[in-house]
């Protein structure tokens, strides 16, 4: 990354100051170089000289900060990646990029193709991250659809930063609420055939259970009929979650969404992991009894930590037995070195308990993290919007979708940090206009597609050549300026991996964008009377296509060539 290699440069030159006496023999501490929120005050700026000041005096030296500033100055080369250094107020180090490096740099991104801008942070750790794990009951609800997108976006920049990440959804199929789903489904089924079959009190009554069960009479005829209704219910429960399962991988996939792995809760009983784990847990005096239940001790591990019942008076396991169980399987089975849940806010109680359980199975607590999001709210009009217009009920993430498009969806909802509540606004996200910023940036895109297609039109080459493309005649400062924004991209995927959270992307991109707009506007791009301009101009625009490109990929949207 270029802020690494600025600090190599920068430690070397207070090295060779001390090699040659001009500052004393200290320490040096870790260099940190900064991005000034003025361009006038340079590319980067590092407060080096003002931090090792007083350990310079103490080495001997009589050095005020901006001396010590001076004597690094003096030992900075200005003839590589660095084309000027400034001393600002009482010992700031200013530096601007190279003109001639940053032209260099157009032919680096273009050889770079679609690693262009990718990371070595991860170095294979492997990652998992979880996300969505609705129950299998239904649809996903339109709120669910910021759940897959966070998830999904923010796997894709990990892999960018070099982890090896699995996407994996947990399907809750164990518990109270799957039995109800089957038995709900079993009386929809039945009312097909005329039978009076009543829905379950805590039964689902949604449409969908209506299309559920006529894919089973489509399937299956009448044969559940002849079963008893235990029998029936149990087929159903297999049945049922398959469907489930194909709706929601059919609802996720519109929107771009895929996953490595569909894990089943149940497999956690099936194999007997759950009582595997909980019987540690009893020998290590992590659980009790109390009121016929059993209990696991949160407090062991953190005082003011909550017990919780891990299976109830009636035998019946919790659903925080299987959690624990699950987390045993990744990190201790499976073992990733990172595993990051997506959660939503409404679950931010059970954050604390997760750190206990992971103290109980002897793994370190840091290596989980609880991302959760905030709720999103659909405007149209002005106007709330809760209920599907087509089916009157559940506004689900395929209705979204269908509506505004994939596209719209995913980059309004990575448009701001998880920790923010979203009002996404309908009418805006399929308005053709600049204001809608998934449109300019995907119009951005097309245009260069357009501008490349009219170059080779004209006799350009606009595939090949890039070491021969006279790159030092792009000196124009809108020109420089777009050369700037396209080496940013390293940097924006470093602040979404820190954060763990993409939403810097969707704002990068505009910048971007706006940098070409900029660029275009200021800089003919195909002139047949300057064509060697022409040509270095034309690789800028391919490494501006192949930026914009590579950054609506980390967000998992599109980049159209034609709008």
């Amino acid at each position: 990354m270029i802020r690494d290699e600025i600090k190599t440069i920068v430690a070397t030159a207070i090295q060779a100051a001390q090699a040659d006496g001009t500052l004393p023999a200290f320490e040096l501490p870790a260099v940190e170089i900064l991005r000034p929120k003025q361009a006038e005050h340079g590319d980067y700026s590092t407060n080096i000289a003002m931090a090792t000041a007083a350990a310079a005096r103490k080495a001997g030296g009589n050095l005020p900060p901006r001396a010590v500033a001076e004597a690094i100055q003096a030992h900075l080369p200005v003839d590589g990646m660095i084309g000027a250094v400034e001393i600002a107020g009482p010992g700031f180090i200013n530096l601007w990029l190279a003109d001639a490096w940053l032209q260099q740099q157009v032919i680096a991104a273009d050889k770079a193709g679609a690693d262009f801008g990718n990371i070595d942070r991860g170095r294979g750790q492997r990652w998992q991250v979880e996300f969505v794990s609705a129950n299998p009951t239904g649809p996903v609800h339109y709120g669910g659809a910021r759940n897959a997108a966070l998830g999904d976006s923010l796997a894709n920049v990990l892999t960018a930063a070099g982890y090896t990440v699995q996407r994996e959804f947990y399907v809750n199929d164990a518990g109270t609420q799957f039995a109800a789903f089957a038995a709900s489904l079993y009386a929809r089924y039945c009312q097909l055939f005329g039978r009076d079959e009543p829905l379950p009190a805590d039964g689902y009554v949604g449409e969908y259970m209506v299309a559920y069960a006529q894919s089973v009479r489509d399937q299956h005829g009448d044969a559940l009929l002849h079963l008893t209704r235990e029998q029936a219910i149990a087929r159903l429960r297999e049945i049922g979650e398959a469907l489930v399962l194909e709706s929601l991988q059919r609802e996720l996939g519109s929107l771009n969404v895929h996953f490595d792995r569909w894990f089943r809760e149940q497999s956690l009983y099936d194999d007997g992991l759950v009582d595997q784990v909980l019987a540690q847990l009893r020998a290590q005096g992590d659980l009790a009894e109390r009121d016929g239940a059993t209990w696991f001790l949160a407090s062991n591990y953190l005082a003011k930590a909550k017990d919780e019942v891990v299976v109830r008076s009636n035998g019946a396991p919790t659903y925080f037995a299987s959690d624990i169980a699950y987390h045993y399987d990744k990190f201790v089975r499976r073992g990733f070195d990172h595993v990051v849940n997506v959660w939503s806010v409404d679950h931010q109680g059970h954050v604390p308990r997760m750190a206990t359980v992971l103290q109980a199975l002897r793994v370190d607590p840091a290596r989980l993290t609880i991302l959760l999001y905030n709720l999103v709210k659909l405007v149209r009009d002005g106007q709330e919007v809760k209920l599907s217009k087509r089916k009157g009920n559940l506004l689900t993430v395929g209705d979204v979708v269908d509506e505004v498009g994939a596209d719209a969806v995913r980059f309004n909802l990575l448009s701001r940090g998880p920790e923010s509540a979203i009002e996404f606004d309908l009418d805006l996200a399929v308005a053709t206009t600049n204001d809608n910023p998934v449109y300019y940036v995907q119009y951005s895109h097309a245009r260069i597609c357009s501008i490349l297609v009219k170059a080779a039109e004209n006799g350009f080459d606009v595939a090949g050549g890039a070491d021969a493309a006279p790159v030092a005649l792009l000196t124009h400062p809108s020109e420089l300026a777009l050369i700037r924004r396209l080496l940013d991209l390293e940097e924006q995927i470093e602040i979404a991996v820190e954060k763990l959270s993409p939403h810097n992307l969707t704002h990068y991109a505009v910048d971007l964008a706006k940098a070409f707009s900029s660029f275009y506007r200021d800089c003919r791009v195909v002139d047949v009377d300057a064509p060697a301009l022409s040509q270095a101009r034309l690789l800028l625009c391919r490494a501006a296509r192949l930026g914009l490109a590579k950054t609506l990929s980390l967000v998992g949207i599109s980049a159209p060539e034609s709008m």
